[in-house]
C-alpha cells in the first residue's frame, strides 16, 4: 500500500475519535439529537460514540479496516437519515450542512472499506 493511501487513512479516521470524544463530554446535550421515536436518548449518544472511537482505532490499527470503516460508513447515512434530513425537511437549514458532511464522509467510508477490503 502506498505512503499516500495510508496517509489517507489515518487522516480519515482521527477525526471520528474526536466526534467520538465529544459524545462522550456533551452526551446529555446531544441526546436532544436522538429522535423522540428511540428509547433510550443519552444510551445512544454513549454507544455512537464507543462506535466512532473503536472505527478509528480499527482503522489506525489495520485490524478489520474493512469492516469498521463498512459499519462506519453506514452509522453516517443512519446520521443523514435519522437526524439531519428530518431536520432539513422540517426548515432548519443549518442542518443541511451535516447531512452533506455526514453524507461525504459516508461516502469516503465506503471507499475506504472497499480498498482495504483484504485488511
Amino acid at each position: 500500500m502506498n505512503s499516500l493511501t495510508n496517509t489517507g487513512r489515518i487522516l480519515f479516521a482521527l477525526p471520528f475519535a474526536v466526534f467520538g470524544l465529544m459524545h462522550f463530554m456533551a452526551a446529555g446535550d446531544m441526546a436532544g439529537l436522538v429522535p423522540g421515536w428511540v428509547p433510550g436518548g443519552v444510551f445512544w449518544v454513549y454507544l455512537t460514540g464507543l462506535a466512532l472511537i473503536a472505527a478509528t482505532i480499527a482503522i489506525i490499527a489495520k485490524k478489520h479496516i474493512s469492516l469498521a470503516a463498512l459499519l462506519l460508513g453506514i452509522l453516517m447515512f443512519v446520521f443523514v437519515l435519522t437526524i439531519h434530513l428530518p431536520g432539513v425537511m422540517g426548515g432548519n437549514q443549518m442542518s443541511m450542512s451535516g447531512l452533506l458532511k455526514d453524507f461525504a464522509l459516508g461516502g469516503a467510508a465506503f471507499m475506504i472499506s472497499g480498498l482495504f477490503k483484504d485488511s
